[in-house]
């Protein structure tokens, strides 16, 4: 038995500032607004985590990348290595933000803790069948094991 403070697909790292957690929340805000089931911190089969992952009514998969500020973003380039597990990639940003640093690829999304504007549309790349697959059954997988340890925060969960 795995418990759930164990489980990278349930557990919270703690490791984000409380500017990043008020976008994060903004950016779901919005995307469940716009008929969007979210998940945040899910691990990927390249071994990152993307701060958040949207699906669409449609079955678009997008990715949500937070910044904070820009000594996060200039510090922190792994926001490529999400480009092959999402049909739409966005930056999450305050309002503060240099938003001009931001390629001009990839969407943006101004975000605070209440809600989000969605600024500018990504180049969209369309994942393969095989991709979406596996991204849906990781994307379901958390989620419900999320729901669950919400349900059972007590009971423990097999790998």
């Amino acid at each position: 038995m795995l418990q759930s403070d164990q489980d990278p697909l349930i557990s919270v790292d703690g490791r984000q500032s409380e500017a990043a957690a008020a976008i994060q929340r903004g950016v779901c805000r919005t995307f469940r607004a716009l008929g969007h089931a979210v998940v945040t911190e899910l691990p990927l089969a390249n071994g990152r985590r993307a701060d958040v992952v949207g699906l669409s009514p449609s079955g678009d998969v997008l990715i949500v990348e937070i910044k904070s500020c820009l000594v996060d973003y200039r510090t922190d380039g792994k926001w490529h290595e999400y480009l092959d597990y999402c049909d739409r990639l966005y930056f999450g940003v305050a309002s503060d933000f240099p938003c001009e640093v931001i390629p001009e690829a990839a969407g943006l999304i101004l975000a605070d803790r209440y809600g989000a504007e969605l600024v500018r549309e990504p180049a969209e790349e369309r994942l393969n069948a095989a991709r979406r697959k596996a991204m849906m059954l990781n994307f379901a997988h958390a989620a419900a094991l999320r729901l669950q340890h919400q349900l059972d925060p007590g009971c423990g969960f097999k790998s």
